[in-house]
């Protein structure tokens, strides 16, 4: 028995040794070294060491905050966006909330996929950046936060466009006038609404329902005067014999009275 003491001793004092945890702030300044040298990957390493051996202390505070923003620099959104969840979700009152919350919008913001393609990554990006300018209105992160979201809303709106475009190539007018209709009842304040009232302008005509091709080129003109997309529709209107006039009872009309803008 002493022997296989003084064997499992010798096992111990050699690689089974555990050695003692680094001082917290070690750690952390060597992350913030190995990010000022854009050793990105590196420093969220160091910044997890933290996070994992002093879980309670100030500085693992700190260090989960600093990955977050390692991680969204690097362009790991999902990780960013985990680890500033995991932040405001442990720390919900700290002052840096709100920079916390602004990264995690950020990320979803910054990983906005193609036009083509599906934009639940937008709508999240959307939902994420309306929640910083609603919980920390009076910051500078609500300002950078609404600036993304006119830009979002703007990428939602394409992309009502682009398949409300596809609905009216294949004569679907119903279909296309759907799509036509989000982006003016839901996305007036984008780019996207001056071609929104002229596409309605066309399959409204298509369709032989005038009143409201009417309207929705009087709309375009009175909101749009210069637009190039009011010409379109006023020769489509005028080549059936008609002219741009607002119905006030139409649907668009009143989509823009909501808004101030008719």
């Amino acid at each position: 028995m002493v022997l296989v003491a003084a064997t499992l001793a010798g096992c111990a004092n050699d690689k089974d040794v555990i050695p003692p945890d680094e001082p917290a702030e070690k750690i952390y300044n060597e992350g913030l070294t190995l990010m000022r040298k854009g050793d990105l990957d590196a420093a969220a390493k160091r910044f997890e060491d933290l996070d994992r051996t002093h879980p309670y202390s100030e500085w693992a505070r700190k260090a989960l905050l600093m990955d977050t923003y390692v991680y969204y620099e690097a362009g790991r959104y999902d990780e960013a966006i985990a680890a500033g969840k995991r932040y405001l979700a442990l720390h919900p009152g700290s002052t840096d909330a709100p920079y916390a919350s602004y990264l995690v919008a950020s990320a979803y913001f910054d990983g906005i996929p193609d036009i083509t393609r599906d934009q639940r990554r937008t709508r999240q990006a959307l939902d994420a950046l309306d929640e910083v300018i609603r919980k920390y209105p009076n910051t500078e992160y609500a300002a950078g936060a609404k600036r993304k979201v006119e830009v979002a809303r703007d990428q939602l709106a394409g992309k009502e466009m682009m398949i409300g475009r596809y609905y009216l190539e294949q004569r679907n007018y119903t279909g296309a006038i759907n799509r036509f209709k989000v982006v003016v009842t839901q996305y007036q304040t984008t780019r996207q609404t001056e071609e929104a009232l002229m596409r309605l302008t066309e399959a409204y005509m298509a369709l032989g329902i005038v009143s409201e091709a009417q309207t929705a080129a009087a709309v375009l003109g009175y909101n749009y005067p210069d637009s190039p997309w009011y010409k379109d529709a006023y020769k489509l209107v005028q080549a059936g014999g008609n002219v741009p006039q607002e119905n006030k009872a139409s649907w668009i009309s009143q989509a823009f009275k909501k808004m101030g803008l008719g």
